[in-house]
Parts: structure tokens; sequence; C-alpha cells
């Protein structure tokens, strides 16, 4: 691992690297005009963190990748991921918001049960959210909510008002990649055309039968996007799944294979990657409605 990659494993570690007081031990929300000014530099967080940026700070580090961090992103973080801004020697005063809690924090409460609904925590940070400014104002009204919870002493109420208060903001933050969608139609139609020539040229390789069925997480690689956000994507472009599209993709090969007399189904079933050919005329009769013999024998 990077020697220069500091580990982020508690709200305290984070609030003392910026400066900030710790107002409750598992979540914090940080005027980041309120932090110190600071040096640029990687992490990786045993925290979830939404940060939102208010001002272009130049190329952000996430995982492997580099992305020009623009104005009004927002960016959703898992425990265990990496993220950062190359060091360039520069000090700088931060500027935005951040929301940092543990994973403690929502144990046992609704938030908790379906935190793994919230598929953009997944997204790779080209994937961000670019907020309205009207979006913008919602986003800092639910931290401005949070911030008022957490300057109130700590009871018994505490816990779930904070992390009812996390789970509508993380459901705003839904409601707005949905129109992100949207508004990136033009986008979101040529990935999906990629996607519909990549499946193309998978099926035409003779090695089909060697590399097997293609897969999400395949598909959503060689098209540069994370398997949440390209799930995401052809969902609400299409309908149906991704791992729906490929079986149907597929279901169009088979059909004109199977309509080849010289070909056992069988054979057909290893030439589309299937190990066994029962697994083949069972997605196919689900599909279609009938096994592929019957297709043959009636066509």
């Amino acid at each position: 691992m990077d020697k220069k990659l500091l580990n982020i494993e508690t709200v305290s570690d984070y609030n003392n690297m910026m400066g900030v007081e710790t107002l409750h031990p598992l979540v914090n929300i940080i005027d980041m005009s309120q932090a110190k000014p600071m040096r640029h530099f990687k992490h990786t967080f045993s925290l979830y963190a939404i940060f939102l940026k208010e001002v272009k700070c130049g190329n952000l580090i996430y995982g492997r990748q580099h992305y020009d961090y623009q104005e009004g992103t927002l960016v959703c973080l898992a425990p265990g991921q990496v993220i950062g801004v190359e060091d360039n020697g520069e000090t700088f005063q931060p500027k935005g918001w951040a929301l940092v809690f543990h994973p403690d924090l929502i144990r046992g409460t609704s938030l908790g049960q379906h935190i793994k609904e919230y598929s953009f925590f997944s997204y790779e940070v080209n994937e961000a959210l670019h907020l309205s400014e009207k979006e913008r104002d919602i986003v800092i009204d639910c931290f401005q909510k949070i911030r008022h919870e957490l300057e109130h002493a700590i009871d018994r109420h505490s816990k779930r008002l904070v992390a009812i208060n996390i789970e509508m903001l993380l459901d705003y933050c839904l409601r707005f990649y949905e129109r992100q969608f949207i508004t990136r139609t033009n986008v979101n139609h040529d990935i999906l055309t990629r996607f519909e020539r990549l499946l193309d040229n998978y099926f035409d390789e003779d090695e089909i039968s060697q590399k097997g069925l293609p897969t999400v997480k395949y598909c959503a690689g060689e098209l540069c996007l994370s398997s949440n956000y390209f799930g995401d994507l052809v969902k609400k472009e299409t309908g149906k799944t991704a791992q729906e599209y490929i079986q149907l993709k597929l279901i169009d090969v088979a059909k004109e294979k199977i309509l080849n007399p010289g070909k056992t189904i069988s054979q057909v079933a290893y030439e589309l990657g299937f190990q066994y050919p029962q697994h083949f005329t069972r997605l196919f009769k689900k599909i279609v409605g009938c096994t592929p013999n019957e297709y043959r024998s009636i066509n």
C-alpha cells in the first residue's frame, strides 16, 4: 500500500485532521470553511462519507482513477474506499460540506437495514452527482438539520433522529440521481449503444466457449463504469436489469444457432459458453417459453 496513504478509522480521527470539534463519537457534519488549512493527500476511510464540494479543487484521485472534481459535486463513499487529491505542495482552505458517520451509528436502525440499497455508495467518482442550485440547497438543509441535532445534548433519541435525517438525505440523493439519469439521456444512450456493440463482438468471437458468458461486472469494466452505476443506468433506460439484457441478447444469438440443423443443442450450448447444456435449456425455456428442441421443430 502507498506509504503516503492515511487510513481514517474513526470520526474523531477525521475531526482532528480537519481541526474541528467532536460533537458525537460516531458522526459529524463539517462546514469545510471552518476547517483548518491543509495539504492535499490520499486517504482511505473506515467510515461512510458524503462530500459536497463548492470549489474546483483539482484532480481527485478515487481508487486508481483521476477525476476533474467540479464545483457542486456530491460524492458518496463507503468504508474501505480510497480518495484524495495529488499533493502539489500547496496549502489550501477547503470549502463545502462533509458528512462522516461510522457504521456503528446505523446498526439496529432502519438505515442500517437498507444501506445497501443506496447503490451510489459504490459508484466510481466519475459517476458522482452533479447538483442543481435547488438540489444543493436541499442537501445543505439536510446537513444543517443533522448538525442541529448533533449540537443537542446526546440522549436516548439522538442516534435514531440522526439516522433518520441521514436516511432522508440519502433518499434525496436517490431522487437527484434519477433526475441525472434522465437529463443525461444522450450520454446514457451512447453507453447502451456501446453495450450492445460490446455484446455483439463478444458473441461473435469464437473463444466464447472458453471465456464463458459475459458478466455484468465484465461489461461494466469494459465500459469504464462501476457495476452498480452501470446496472442502475441500464435499468432506468430499458426497464430490464443488466443481467436480463445480457440474457436476452444471448437468446437472440442462440435462436440463430439453433436453426442451424448441422448443430446439436448441446453444441450450441457449449458454443455460447455454457458448461452444462441443461443450464442453457432451462434459461432458454424460461425466456422463450419453450425448449430449444421445441423452438427448432416449430421453426
